[in-house]
């Protein structure tokens, strides 16, 4: 199932801008992530690094004054410096189910590609997480790019005994 462009239409009305974060973002990102009740939550500290480090592959959706109601955090993998890691997607629970998260996808994903090029994207996904399951998906259908999936880390690498395994969510490549 893809989003349609209706979706991205209502989308793009529930804000104003997609842009890089900033460190004064950090403490609303970290509060978006908190409030997800899906997410590993990370300490506020590292929301700040995130914003300060790694804006240039991570970006927020901005609601009308100007505060963040949506993010992506990722990275440049050190090893393939073309393969974008998507860490974290959330959407302030006001406004999920537009299409906000694949319009930051797409957004970012763009905007990295241009700016250092991008020949695939990665992320993981726990097994009962069926919005990022269906949000990564139809990014891969949208953009008409091979979807592989694997498992990355096992549950029983995790301290935690509930942990349940990540599985590798591998898009592209991307021809440019």
């Amino acid at each position: 199932m893809t989003a349609a462009p209706a979706d991205f239409a209502r989308a793009r009305s529930e804000f104003l801008s997609i842009d890089a974060p900033r460190v004064e973002d950090g403490a609303a990102i970290w509060r978006i992530a908190r409030d997800s009740k899906v997410l590993d939550l990370n300490s506020s500290y590292s929301y700040l690094l995130w914003c300060r480090d790694f804006a240039a592959t991570s970006a927020v959706a901005r609601g009308e004054n100007g505060e963040p109601i949506a993010f992506v955090t990722g990275y440049l993998r050190p090893d393939r410096p073309q393969t974008l890691v998507v860490w974290q997607v959330a959407v302030d629970q006001a406004h999920r189910g537009k299409g906000l998260a694949a319009a930051l996808l797409d957004a970012l994903t763009s905007r990295v590609a241009a700016d250092q090029g991008l020949s695939s994207v990665e992320t993981t996904i726990t097994p009962d997480n069926t919005a990022s399951e269906r949000l990564f998906t139809s990014y891969a259908q949208r953009h008409d790019v091979g979807l592989e999936r694997e498992v990355l880390f096992d549950g029983d690498l995790f301290p935690e005994e509930t942990h349940l395994p990540e599985v590798l969510y591998r898009i592209g490549p991307f021809t440019t």
